[in-house]
């Protein structure tokens, strides 16, 4: 969450960085943090009056016995009963106070980065590279424009797509060609469990059990640890990363126990730092897990959700990074290009997009998508976030680092990825690797997989 001095330093930044991702009542919203505050203030003021004019009295009751005055003695002991009275009162004000202001600011989101577009929604996304696309001339003028309108991008490309599209008019959905080759089972699912929960059969699961060991052994050459945590989590962690109390509809949630099936491995992995004073030198932390992750996802329905373009339990692998302020932006671009390598090597097209202030998640500063072409549906498919959170996160879970050069302790920059998420990247090689003789398996994949083909 912000942190107080982020809000006084900078009170009309805050509000102008609140109202580009749309929130409502932004400037009423930090005027009230501020009057409670005050009000808290107030109340440790009167506090901190009481009790020093309690322990003054106190000091006097010994003299005045001494002297005889057990009159004046007795009143004096009156008196401390009733401040000590009046010092209980406002510490009661004091930690409602505090607990009203903690829980006003728990609903703020995290202020964004100036370089973030404005914009309502996804529409107003910025177009920041295209990748492994046949058509030259249009990546080399993203390249070389920098970043482009994302409705300006679609529209420059619709020609370039359209050639495309003829040529791969006789591809086949994802869905049907899982049932041609007998890889995943929707029906079975929902049998099972319910719509959103694929069994995967056969080469359909060996070809996820490939994508996750070969996202795994890529992160670890890039130098992440590898964790295993538990995919259930308890609410402080929750509202540690930021999922709690905006994302609480979106979780599955067991009442009996008060436990979280987890979105993503971004909430267990990061809060394994949570309440931890980090030694500077043992930064940027680089952590890894796969997990299955679980969301309700209420309210989807229609084509967009059809096959595995939108599930209630899927595989992903997270990257996770702890840092300093001075290194985050650096750790960021890093994180980019492992997940851009990633998306080169299964030999996808895709596009980098910077999201706007209304498209962006509730908890990030800064953010990518990347998404991955799918040729048989002719729509982009997003793939992976990865964020920026600034010391936002950090502030919820009061993860700092202590500095080398002063000792002082101060918060960290958080940092994750998607990397990747296997769902709409199933459906994305299944789709453009369609032949003849079966579907083709990109090279980087294929001893993963131990074999070249789906047959």
């Amino acid at each position: 969450m912000l942190t107080l001095k982020q809000i006084y330093d900078s009170p009309e930044q805050i509000v102008a960085g609140l109202e580009k991702k749309h929130f409502a009542d932004a400037q009423a919203t930090i005027e009230r943090v501020m009057a409670i505050d005050a009000e808290r203030k107030a109340a440790q003021q009167k506090k901190d009056a009481a009790s020093a004019e309690m322990n003054k009295i106190s000091k006097s009751i010994g003299a005045l016995m001494a002297q005889g005055k057990k009159d004046e003695a007795n009143a004096a002991k009156a008196q401390t009963g009733e401040l000590k009275q009046a010092v209980a009162t406002y510490e009661q004000e004091m930690d409602t106070k505090e607990q009203e202001l903690t829980n006003l600011l728990l609903t703020i989101p995290n202020v964004p980065y100036a370089i973030v577009p404005e914009g309502a929604s996804a529409e107003d996304n910025l177009a920041v590279t295209l990748g492994n696309w046949p058509n030259q001339p249009m990546a080399d003028a993203i390249a070389k424009n920098g970043s482009v309108a994302l409705r300006d991008w679609d529209s420059a490309t619709d020609e370039a797509i359209a050639v495309k599209r003829i040529a791969q008019s006789e591809k086949l959905p994802h869905w049907e060609l899982a049932k041609k080759y007998n890889l995943i089972d929707f029906d079975l699912g929902v049998k099972i469990s319910g719509a959103g929960f694929p069994v995967y059969i056969g080469q359909g699961a060996r070809l996820q059990r490939a994508l996750i060991n070969f996202f795994l052994a890529e992160a670890n050459k890039a130098g992440y640890t590898e964790i295993m945590p538990p995919t259930v989590v308890n609410a402080a962690s929750g509202y540690g990363t930021g999922q709690l109390p905006d994302k609480e509809g979106q979780m599955y949630h067991c009442e009996v126990d008060d436990l979280y099936l987890i979105p993503t491995a971004e909430v267990p992995v990061t809060n394994l730092y949570r309440d931890v004073i980090i030694d500077e030198d043992k930064l940027p932390i680089k952590n890894c897990a796969y997990t299955e992750c679980f969301r309700r996802e209420a309210g989807s329905y229609g084509k967009d959700v059809r096959g595995l373009n939108r599930l209630h339990e899927f595989s992903k692998i997270e990257i996770v990074r702890i840092d300093t302020p001075e290194h985050s932006d650096a750790s960021h671009k890093e994180m980019l290009a492992h997940v851009e390598g990633l998306l080169q090597k299964l030999e996808l097209p895709y596009r980098i997009l910077r999201l706007s202030g209304g498209d962006m998640s509730f908890t990030a500063a800064l953010c990518y998508d990347f998404e991955v072409y799918s040729e048989a549906q002719h729509r982009w498919l997003e793939v992976s976030s990865t964020s920026n959170f600034d010391t936002y996160q950090a502030n919820r879970l009061k993860c700092r680092y202590r500095r080398n050069e002063d000792k002082r302790v101060t918060l960290c920059h958080t940092l994750n990825g998607s990397a990747l998420a296997l769902p709409r990247i199933v459906a994305a090689l299944l789709e453009n690797n369609q032949t003849e003789e079966g579907i083709r398996i990109p090279a980087a994949l294929q001893p993963y997989f131990g074999d070249d083909m789906i047959r």
